[in-house]
């Protein structure tokens, strides 16, 4: 069992919190998450969705959307992340999953350190925000499990870099498959694919 997280920073506003998943990732879009919940919203295994197994993610996942005031994911895709650089492509799947709220919130809680003024709600920035508040780790959950279904589906288009389980990280084998393979059309083209760089730098 977890620590229980921060519902709320003022219980009588309507907040959402707002996180994404993918952003260091070679391939594939990078996803983002919005959820508003009440206040007195609470699970057990309820933490930063990194620090989850899958089937508690997937689990979690089910009860955030059952229990929710509202719930949105959005994404943007790997040619827009090339475009725009990967910062901008966070800000911008936050900001469109903020769009497809059914509730317009008060205030949003973003996890991480960097945001872009939506509309006129006044927001606030929280590093490591997804192990602090409930809002911006169910946030992290769906955008997680989210993005995980969506590599899945494209880890059957191109079986041979292991996006079933590495979801498109660079990781090892990831790594191994590009030289071996080459690059598909779903590769972030603006990072460094072959690691002969070391890791994507983040353009602020």
């Amino acid at each position: 069992m977890t620590a229980m997280l921060k519902p709320y920073i003022i219980k009588s506003r309507l907040e959402a919190g707002c996180d994404e998943a993918g952003r260091g990732c070679l391939a594939g879009p990078v996803f983002a998450a919005a959820v508003i919940i009440p206040p007195a919203f609470q699970h057990p295994l309820l933490n930063d969705s990194k620090k989850m197994s899958e089937v508690h993610r997937y689990e979690l996942r089910e009860f955030i959307e059952e229990n929710s005031l509202s719930w949105a994911v959005a994404f943007v895709d790997h040619k827009k992340i090339d475009s725009i650089n990967i910062l901008q492509a966070s800000l911008l799947a936050m900001h469109r999953a903020l769009s497809k709220l059914e509730r317009q919130p008060e205030f949003i809680l973003i996890d991480g350190n960097k945001f872009k003024p939506y509309g006129k709600i006044p927001y606030q920035t929280f590093v490591k925000g997804d192990g602090t508040y409930a809002s911006i780790a169910a946030a992290s959950v769906l955008a997680k499990t989210y993005r995980d279904d969506y590599m899945k589906k494209l880890h059957k288009k191109h079986p041979n870099y292991g996006w079933d389980h590495n979801k498109g990280y660079p990781t090892e084998e990831h790594r191994k498959a590009i030289v071996e393979y080459g690059i598909t059309p779903v590769h972030r083209r603006s990072f460094r694919l072959y690691g002969d760089q070391g890791e994507q730098c983040e353009l602020f």
